[in-house]
């Protein structure tokens, strides 16, 4: 399928529309050990002006909140964006496109992203609204997963599909993102004009109870792996949770799957 940013867009917001009312209880886990780290890397503290970009329902935002931050979030997603408002009624959050945001010059002295960049259909114009928006000095941190192939969770939904479904069946547009590489997380923040641009990548864990709620938290939590899981006939997906499981045994620790998950961090300065 050739690139097409409407497209992308489209398929990203419906996906998100849908995914926003169990998002929490389904892949938050996965994400959510990130954001301590991507605050430090912001440098959010105490009265810090910071822009959750992307913010889904503001777990971001809440953390940055807890700091003493000044905080604004800003989704294309009104389910999450009602979320978002719900879990934090003092922070003001807005509807809006990464690529065209509604705040002036140099409004934020910082800006972070939690696994929001790689779903923008133009990430380069993002970060040149990131780079506007921020003060001279103002931060920007994101995090972006690695490549399916080096994240568990991924690289066993994927193997098992491979062997028992179709990974092609859901004919996805491509992402605009690609941001799966520390090389190309440096090239976007290096491009949009950012200094000191250093990448690192983050490790934590993620558990879940096993290889059905693995898959039913990728298909009720994400957009692109929820494409691909729904592609599938109903008739291969108990052997799609079987292979799962039977692979996922290094992984087991007690009654859960303990599921090391990889990222990218990114952070620069303008």
């Amino acid at each position: 399928m050739a690139f097409d940013p409407a497209t992308i867009r489209d398929f990203e917001h419906r996906g998100w529309q849908r995914a926003a009312a169990q998002y929490r209880a389904t892949f938050a886990p996965a994400s959510a050990g990130f954001v301590a780290a991507l605050l430090d890397a912001a440098g959010i503290g105490a009265g810090t002006r910071v822009l959750d970009l992307a913010c889904g329902p503001g777990i971001a935002a809440a953390a940055a909140a807890a700091r003493g931050a000044v905080v604004r979030g800003a989704d294309f997603s009104p389910a999450m964006l009602e979320l978002a408002r719900a879990a934090l009624p003092d922070a003001g959050f807005d509807e809006a496109e990464a690529e065209t945001l509604p705040y002036a010059d140099a409004s934020f002295d910082a800006v972070v992203c939690n696994f929001g960049a790689h779903h923008f259909p133009y990430p380069e114009s993002a970060l040149a609204e990131v780079r506007r928006v921020l003060r001279p000095g103002g931060r920007v941190a994101l995090t972006a997963w690695v490549a399916p192939a080096e994240n568990a969770a991924w690289r066993l939904l994927f193997d098992a599909v491979a062997a028992h479904g179709d990974p092609h069946a859901a004919a996805a547009p491509p992402s605009g993102g690609g941001l799966t590489s520390a090389a190309a997380v440096r090239r976007l923040l290096e491009g949009a004009g950012f200094a000191a641009v250093a990448v690192s990548r983050e490790v934590r864990e993620w558990r879940v109870a096993g290889a059905a709620a693995l898959v039913e938290a990728l298909r009720r939590g994400t957009v692109r792996t929820a494409a691909v899981i729904e592609a599938q006939r109903p008739a291969v997906l108990p052997a799609i949770v079987a292979a799962i499981e039977r692979a996922a045994a290094p992984f087991r620790r007690g009654g859960e799957l303990v599921l090391p998950t990889a990222a990218l961090l990114g952070h620069a300065v303008k």
